[in-house]
């Protein structure tokens, strides 16, 4: 993960540079004039949920104020939990507090009333994860890339399991619509188990392709209701997260059936699944290098200066991008899982329960 370092050195560095101002015994006066300007500047965080995964609470919530407070800037992180009319509420009494920034992690369009909003008060705004229109800056994982792992992940225990793409039995299970980077995830599995001549198309697939959705409740039902209308045939789950995927396996296990499932977030369920042998295979994205990235932009901004990016949206919206990286049963994944465990405060006897306990002492998981 080469990225990790760029981002958490250059929050780190600002922070550093901050307070060697603040220490100068030469010009007492300005540093404490360059500090209380600092601290004066507020940096509004609204996140979207915390049932949809474990990482916006446990993960991004203490990276971002860490590295925002580092800094020297006030923050104020609040969570929508997954209901619109809240995160308006939220973006409303955040801009009334004075935002000077605001970062948005998207739930079902929401977000992009509130960059609305806050760009019609002259509010900067960052959308974290979830891309949102009109807003100034983008900071997320390369989402296509996400889902091309995925993808591959599919295909290659496919081929592990000693199963034909071509004729293979496939029911998805996508993220929600109306998140823009589900649709991504999607265009990144898709074009993957195409090339493999795997029928993607949602039309011609019908039950087998379900909407999507982040609810974990609603995507065991799709998928069961899917399994029953093919017969109770399926040789793989297209799942968009660890979410989903466990909701899927619980419905496998109920018919006492293993076929590989994809997923992503690394979540402790979801690398306990994959060390069992019941997913495939899970995305790390590491949220400390979101996280600082995103810190680090709005720092930028809040000190009058113009965020430098590495890649840009269709639309034109500049976009920090940060590379993800797929998890295996394997000893090749061992260092991505115990980077996965201390971003999230795990240690491996949190994931190495039950089936997956012989996995992790094979790999050195421990």
């Amino acid at each position: 993960m080469l990225k990790r370092s760029f981002g958490v050195v250059a929050v780190t560095a600002a922070a550093a540079l901050l307070l060697a101002a603040c220490s100068s015994g030469s010009d007492t006066a300005a540093s404490e004039d360059t500090a209380a300007a600092a601290a004066s500047g507020l940096a509004c965080v609204i996140l979207p949920d915390s049932a949809s995964s474990p990482r916006w609470e446990n993960g991004d919530r203490p990276a971002l104020k860490e590295a925002l407070e580092a800094a020297g800037f006030t923050t104020d992180i609040q969570n929508a939990e997954g209901d619109t009319a809240k995160m308006l509420t939220i973006g409303d009494q955040m801009l009334a507090s004075g935002c000077n920034v605001m970062i948005i992690t998207d739930y079902q369009g929401a977000g992009a009333q509130v960059a609305a909003k806050s760009k019609a008060q002259g509010v900067p705004t960052i959308a974290y994860d979830r891309p949102i229109e009109g807003v100034d800056y983008y900071v997320s994982f390369d989402n296509v890339t996400v889902g091309t792992l995925q993808g591959e992940g599919i295909l290659k225990c496919l081929a592990d399991a000693g199963k034909d793409p071509k004729t293979a039995e496939l029911i998805f299970l996508d993220g929600d619509p109306t998140d823009g980077n589900a649709a991504m995830f999607a265009e990144g599995y898709d074009t993957a188990l195409k090339a493999a001549g795997v029928e993607v198309d949602k039309a011609k697939l019908g039950a087998k392709r379900p909407d999507g959705s982040w609810d974990g409740a609603k995507a065991g039902t799709n998928f069961e209701q899917a399994l029953t209308a093919n017969g109770g045939k399926v040789d793989a789950v297209v799942s968009a997260n660890d979410t989903n995927a466990a909701s899927a396996i619980a419905i496998l296990d109920k018919n006492k059936l293993t076929v590989p499932v994809s997923g992503q977030d690394a979540s402790k369920e979801g690398m306990n699944n994959v060390l069992s042998g019941k997913q495939c295979m899970t995305v790390f994205k590491d949220y400390l290098v979101e996280a600082s990235t995103a810190a680090e932009l709005a720092i930028a901004i809040l000190k009058g200066e113009t965020p430098t990016t590495n890649k840009q949206l269709a639309d034109g919206t500049p976009f920090q991008a940060a590379d993800p990286q797929a998890l295996y049963a394997d000893a090749a994944s061992l260092d991505g899982f115990k980077q996965a465990l201390d971003r999230s405060g795990l240690t491996a006897a949190d994931v190495c329960t039950g089936d997956a306990a012989a996995k992790c002492t094979e790999i050195g998981l421990s």
